[in-house]
């Protein structure tokens, strides 16, 4: 009999909490125990916070947009996204910095790969420029490329994780989101003891439930508000084109994503931070923006 009450008690604590969906109408992580799950790949174990999200999360995907901004201002897309995560303050999610009142900038890579040895171009530059970036890897591109990684590390760089198969998140359960997080962190402390702040969801992709874990993790989600078409390297626009697509977006709080296969960003990188800095803007650490939060 106790069972049964349990059970039925259970379920109506779940029907209430989904029927407003919304992190703001969740029940209490605290009233769920933490699920502790074996990974061969890495460490014995970790915790999920609410394995089954019998809090009622949203679980419906949300792809992230950002609009094109112009004229110096981000576009009404990049606001009204900021101003959504704003709703959480404690998934501390950032996709432009709206409360810095500098021209400041944030400088971001996407590391699904190496190609052309473009990275190590990147760094060089960043290195001669005096320029603090952040690069979200997957698991992959750090297995591969251990001195890079290393490099990025040693020049004072954010390393970020970028997920260990780059999966579409709200696709996952969530003990299968922690285990993509976490195989990356494990990496990054275990080999070079790095202690990885910073999370990008691939693609941008996300669901009020897939945030609400990340932070679960430690995790701080940066989005972007300025990019362009860099991802294919077969398929680059020319050095002035993307130059002129890069400046023509800037505005104050921008976060600029690019990604590090691009022939053409490597090329350009240093031209764009020259003539960003002479419009009066900064290169500053994402660290510049969440420790002053």
């Amino acid at each position: 009999m106790l069972k049964k009450t349990c059970f039925f008690l259970t379920a109506f604590v779940f029907i209430l909490s989904i029927s407003s969906c919304g992190i703001q109408n969740a029940v209490p992580i605290s009233t769920y125990p933490s699920f502790q799950t074996h990974s061969e790949e890495v460490q014995p174990f970790f915790s999920v916070t609410d394995p089954f999200n019998l809090r009622g999360l949203c679980e419906e995907k949300r792809t992230f947009t950002y609009g094109i901004a112009r004229d110096g201002k981000p576009h009404a897309v990049s606001v009204e996204n900021q101003n959504y995560f704003d709703r959480f303050p404690e998934i501390h999610a950032l996709a432009w910095d709206r409360k810095s009142e500098e021209k400041v900038l944030y400088l971001t890579f996407d590391c699904g790969y190496e190609y052309n040895g473009n990275t190590k171009k990147i760094l060089d530059i960043l290195a001669n420029k005096e320029v603090s970036a952040a690069f979200f890897c997957t698991l992959s591109f750090l297995e591969k490329n251990p001195e890079t990684v290393q490099n990025m590390a040693d020049g004072a760089h954010i390393i970020g994780n970028h997920s260990k198969t780059h999966p579409v998140f709200p696709s996952l359960s969530r003990t299968e989101m922690a285990e993509e997080i976490f195989a990356v962190d494990q990496h990054l402390k275990n080999i070079y003891g790095y202690n990885c702040r910073y999370f990008r969801f691939p693609e941008g992709i996300y669901s009020e439930n897939a945030l609400e874990l990340a932070a679960s993790m430690g995790k701080y989600s940066v989005f972007w508000s300025l990019s362009y078409a860099d991802w294919d390297p077969n398929n680059q626009k020319s050095t002035a084109e993307a130059l002129d697509t890069l400046l023509s977006r800037l505005h104050p709080g921008a976060v600029i994503l690019l990604h590090a296969v691009s022939d053409t960003n490597a090329e350009i990188l240093g031209d764009f931070i020259d003539l960003a800095r002479a419009e009066g803007y900064s290169f500053q650490s994402l660290d510049f923006y969440y420790n002053h939060e």
